[in-house]
């Protein structure tokens, strides 16, 4: 039965999964049998940095969610605030203009 190494598993992932496996060797243990654990352990550290670069993209799309949910609510706050200022500013104009008729119409009654 022939072993078939990962491609995709560095060869300090091998070295190190060698030396534990090495490491553990149990008295009349036969080099494929350790080769055979170390390729187990080659297999379980390549799948942990698997699923701890998910984790490490899930927190960075995570962070740029909030960084732009962050950005969307600054940007529409100054909008609000506008559109406050807007409906007060849009009673200026015919306050001014009633209290010139109020006044054109006094100064036609004292003359």
């Amino acid at each position: 039965m022939p072993v078939v190494m990962n491609k995709n598993i560095s060869s300090e992932t091998k070295n190190e999964a060698l030396k534990v496996a090495k490491a553990t060797q149990k008295p009349g243990q036969t080099k494929e049998q350790t080769k055979l654990i170390a390729l187990g352990i080659e297999k379980g550290i390549a799948e942990y940095k698997k699923q701890q670069k998910s984790k490490a993209r899930q927190k960075d799309k995570a962070r740029k969610q909030e960084l732009k949910a962050k950005q969307r609510s600054e940007t529409e706050s100054p909008i609000e605030t506008e559109h406050k200022d807007q409906p007060s500013s849009a009673k200026l104009p015919w306050i001014l203009l009633l209290l010139s008729w109020i006044g054109f119409a006094g100064y036609l009654l004292l003359a």
